[in-house]
């Protein structure tokens, strides 16, 4: 009886000493929605225009970089532009960023699960804390701890008051999910494909929230691949955000009767695959704006939604 008493309290000894260890380990604070989707444009005003304008944003400045500016959807979600660098190629998307409520403490998560992050937290003058880090292709990604109040939409009439969610062209799944469903916790949402049997789109939505991103996987369209030497209109197609709509006919009716559809390409209104009304626009920098309405008003194909659909802002 002495012995096993003995090995017990040997036993005991090293599970003691991990304990701290093991109570030190960061959790996961809460991801609780999309912040934004920065492009750079060689169009700064005819952008001003079309966000401003045609889309009704508000246009502020843009307190991590001078020579941009932010154009605010609601208080907390904006599209920033920024300038094209030298030898960009035909890529404009420059980062997506997502909301959280301890930027301080997602940073020490990420690094302690092996992510490579800055060795502080940056404080902007708008009030917010923000760190940028690298998913596993390479997108800058941004997260952001928002300000305790955010920008006064007055004087603003965006044809739609949330962005429920981005798209962005992705080589591997696999590889993508490695970082944002097992380390950052994202659920799946809904996939499908332009054909039978074909995932051409994975959606999957922030932990805390009912936003979602939209992996554009090169399989398609329908596994027939993504031209090697993509142009930046077929990119635009793929890096693309989407602004939550209650009533379609009735939106898309105002930025016609409006004037605000005179200058850009667009196509729809059209059901997608997904079951929703969506109406596409594009930027002078050909990044697609996808109005779409919040719930499905027909099955969609290819799979079920394994989740709650966003729901409109309250007024």
């Amino acid at each position: 009886m002495k012995r096993l008493i003995t090995f017990a309290a040997t036993l005991a000894l090293p599970l003691a000493a991990l304990a701290p260890a093991m109570a030190q380990q960061p959790a996961r604070p809460p991801i609780t929605g999309i912040s934004h989707i920065s492009f750079y444009s060689s169009h700064p005003v005819e952008s001003q225009h079309f966000y401003v304008h045609d889309i009704g944003l508000k246009k502020m400045s843009d307190p991590e970089n001078s020579a941009g500016a932010r154009y605010y959807i609601d208080s907390d979600q904006f599209v920033e532009i920024l300038p094209l660098p030298a030898n960009e190629g035909v890529n404009r998307l420059a980062q997506i960023g997502f909301l959280t409520t301890n930027a301080r403490q997602l940073r020490l998560y990420l690094q302690s699960r092996g992510i490579k992050v800055p060795a502080h937290v940056s404080h902007a003058s708008d009030g917010s804390y923000w760190f940028n880090v690298l998913d596993p292709e390479g997108n800058h990604v941004q997260f952001v701890q928002p300000p305790p109040h955010g920008v006064s939409m007055a004087g603003a009439d965006p044809i739609g008051r949330h962005m429920i969610h981005f798209g962005f062209m992705v080589h591997s799944r696999a590889k993508e999910d490695t970082f944002y469903r097992t380390i950052l916790g994202f659920r799946p949402y809904w996939y499908g494909g332009m054909k039978p049997g074909k995932i051409d789109w994975v959606s999957q939505q922030v932990p805390n929230g009912h936003d979602w991103i939209e992996y554009m996987l090169t399989s398609g369209p329908s596994g027939s691949g993504i031209p090697a030497h993509i142009s930046k209109q077929q990119l635009g197609i793929l890096d693309h955000f989407s602004i939550g709509i209650v009533n379609m006919e009735q939106a898309v009716t105002t930025l016609s009767k409006e004037g605000r559809l005179k200058s850009n390409r667009y196509n729809g209104p059209q059901i997608g695959r997904d079951g929703k009304w969506q109406f596409n626009v594009y930027a002078p920098d050909d990044a697609r704006v996808e109005l779409m309405e919040y719930t499905p008003v027909e099955k969609p194909c290819c799979s079920p939604f394994t989740a709650a659909n966003p729901t409109p802002p309250k007024p």
